[in-house]
């Protein structure tokens, strides 16, 4: 049995990590940890397990195998890398960190230990997306020329413990990025996924056009980013992460190739739809995206299981993610600097 530490008590870990750890008879919840005290103790009284007065004591507990990082962006880096350093595997919550020197030493610090670390970058393993990353790699579309993604809902204001518009995601000094980071670094990873290839240049624009914090002012971080990105394999296409989508949540990734087009989560009836150069038409009904508002397993925790438990190399490592969050750095730049950045 794998016993499993819970690094921040918040809404992430309350509606997602936690739930699905106990659905997984592998592991077993034995910790929690949180700025406020009491919200972890309140989760030890109804789940079991204890509830650490700090972050080393849980990390000093060797009976501890396993950590979920499920605290604000600013931290990431800090408290994986500490649990990575007592020999705790990591499950680390996205974006991976807020600088790309974090994300590095993060991946350092697994290496150096000898520790799994997993980031949750969750789209990765939806059954239309997995699907659709066969049908490209056989080639049953032929060869992507260019691409469509987007991932846009009505804002962060009720997910967080603390809802409403002092949520910390619009807090720069705990989130420091806006939307880019809380949906764009997904779609960045997934369109990487799907297509098996890198992102190798960007030009972008995040700006913030609508979203307001407490005092009624306009929010530090961004709330829209749009990027043009350039792939290693030839492909270009654009990158679409919005807070200020009030109607439907759009998820959706559309792939225009040479034998026809893939679209994934953009028909309702069906999770991916291929229209073929001559007209046809192939269904393909998956499963359903899970949005804010319908929340299922998202299936992290039960491949971070199975990674520990047959020792074997995350489906998600942090260092697959290492390109993905590179991506994510430049855009940043190309909208400081209004230029087109290239991708080391």
């Amino acid at each position: 049995m794998i016993k499993i530490g819970i690094i921040g008590c918040g809404k992430i870990a309350q509606v997602r990590h936690i739930p699905e750890y106990r659905q997984n008879p592998d592991c077993e919840i034995v910790g929690y940890y949180d700025l406020n005290l009491g919200r972890a103790q309140a989760l030890a009284s109804e789940f079991g397990g204890k509830a650490y007065m700090t972050l080393e004591e849980m990390l000093r507990d060797k009976d501890i195998d396993a950590v979920s990082v499920c605290v604000a962006n600013i931290s990431h880096a800090e408290d994986t890398i500490a649990a990575l350093d007592a020999g705790k595997h990591v499950l680390c919550e996205k974006p991976m960190a807020t600088t790309l020197e974090d994300c590095e030493k993060m991946v350092m610090a697994a290496r150096r230990n000898g520790r799994k670390l997993m980031i949750d970058q969750n789209q990765r393993l939806a059954k239309a997306h997995r699907k659709a990353r066969e049908l490209v790699r056989d080639g049953f579309i032929g060869k992507i020329l260019t691409f469509r993604t987007a991932f846009g809902h009505a804002g962060p204001e009720t997910w967080s413990i603390d809802p409403g518009n002092a949520t910390w995601f619009f807090d720069k000094e705990r989130a420091v990025m806006g939307v880019m980071a809380d949906l764009g670094v997904h779609k960045t990873d997934l369109i990487q996924y799907i297509l098996g290839q890198k992102v190798v240049a960007t030009t972008a624009r995040l700006t913030t056009l609508d979203k307001r914090d407490a005092s009624g002012k306009p929010i530090s971080v961004d709330d829209n980013a749009m990027c043009i990105y350039e792939m290693d394999g030839g492909a270009v296409g654009t990158m679409t992460a919005s807070w200020t989508y009030y109607g439907q949540e759009d998820n959706s990734t559309i792939l225009y190739g040479e034998k026809g087009i893939l679209r994934i989560y953009d028909n309702p009836e069906y999770s991916l739809e291929a229209i073929m150069r001559n007209g046809e038409r192939v269904l393909f009904d998956l499963d359903r995206i899970q949005t804010n508002d319908n929340q299922t397993s998202t299936g992290i925790v039960d491949s971070f299981i199975d990674c520990i438990k047959n020792d074997v190399r995350p489906s998600i490592d942090g260092e697959d993610v290492l390109n993905a969050m590179k991506a994510v750095f430049g855009s940043i730049e190309s909208s400081k600097t209004g230029r087109r950045v290239e991708i080391d």
